[in-house]
């Protein structure tokens, strides 16, 4: 099945290096495509964005690798893991999140702070950063896991008549 995406928008900030540092003080406008601009609309309120983009250049022409395993930045002194436990662009889609600062909104573009991503950069989707969604403090288990659950890592568990 073939997914279409369609931009909304591009990421411009001037940077063209992709190097894997210095992105925590990037400013970066996000000029959104005239159709998309009313849904900016009170964006303003919320000191978040998710930023979903499209991570359309592979600088470094890295291969896939048949079982999807890879070192992360390709460091041999990482553990070799699958890409899901990653966050790097290598995937089956490149697709690319980034909760980042709003700077400030106007009726035309976004302006975030820590965006990851280079000057032209296709952009997806915007979401506002919720913390009961997006950074959960707690997690609930049933009961019965939490008895389940209760030896299964113990050396010699007890023995219950």
């Amino acid at each position: 099945m073939q997914i279409p995406l369609t931009p909304i928008g591009a990421v411009r900030n001037g940077r063209h290096d992709p190097r894997d540092a210095g992105w925590g003080a990037l400013e970066s406008t996000l000029e959104l495509h005239a159709e998309y601009r009313g849904g900016l609309a009170g964006l303003e309120s919320w000191s978040h964005v998710i930023v979903v983009t499209w991570l359309h250049l592979d600088p470094d022409g890295e291969t896939p690798p048949a079982d999807w395993r890879r070192h992360p930045r390709g460091r041999s002194d990482l553990p070799r893991l699958g890409v899901f436990a990653q966050r790097g662009r290598m995937r089956p889609n490149p697709i690319g999140i980034t909760t980042c600062a709003i700077v400030g909104v106007s009726p035309d573009a976004l302006v975030v702070r820590g965006l990851d991503a280079v000057d032209g950069t296709p952009l997806l989707d915007l979401k506002p950063h919720a913390r009961v969604l997006d950074t959960p403090d707690s997690r609930l288990e049933p009961g019965w896991f939490t008895v389940m659950m209760q030896d299964y890592f113990v050396d010699d568990p007890p023995h219950t008549p």
